[in-house]
């Protein structure tokens, strides 16, 4: 797992994002469902790439995913990017290995 720490990262991982879909966790240190929802995450059993920001110490980054994919922005918030666009997300307590397994068995093919 890898982390997004500026804007031209979050930039060349919607790029790439064109090429192969890409998991990504918007996740904030202060929030306890973002604590369950890092666990599953982590647990989550995937070859696809996964990426993490840590929204208090990239709001900025946060703040252009939101504007790039007209997402709403919560935390914690799980997103399939796929095509340059988030295709599926959830959030909170409903961020569970299961429903994130089912979810990407679902939108990517």
């Amino acid at each position: 797992m890898q982390r997004i720490k500026t804007t031209e990262d979050w930039e060349n991982i919607l790029k790439k994002s064109r090429e192969q879909p890409i998991l990504l966790l918007k996740f904030s240190m202060t929030c306890i469902s973002s604590i369950a929802a890092l666990k599953e995450f982590k647990a989550l059993d995937t070859h696809l790439s996964k990426r993490l920001v840590i929204v208090q110490m990239e709001r900025d980054v946060s703040n252009t995913i939101e504007k790039d994919l007209g997402v709403k922005h919560e935390s914690p918030q799980f997103l399939i990017l796929l095509n340059g666009n988030g295709i599926w997300q959830a959030t909170h307590y409903k961020i569970k290995r299961t429903l994130l397994t089912d979810a990407i068995n679902t939108y990517v093919k």
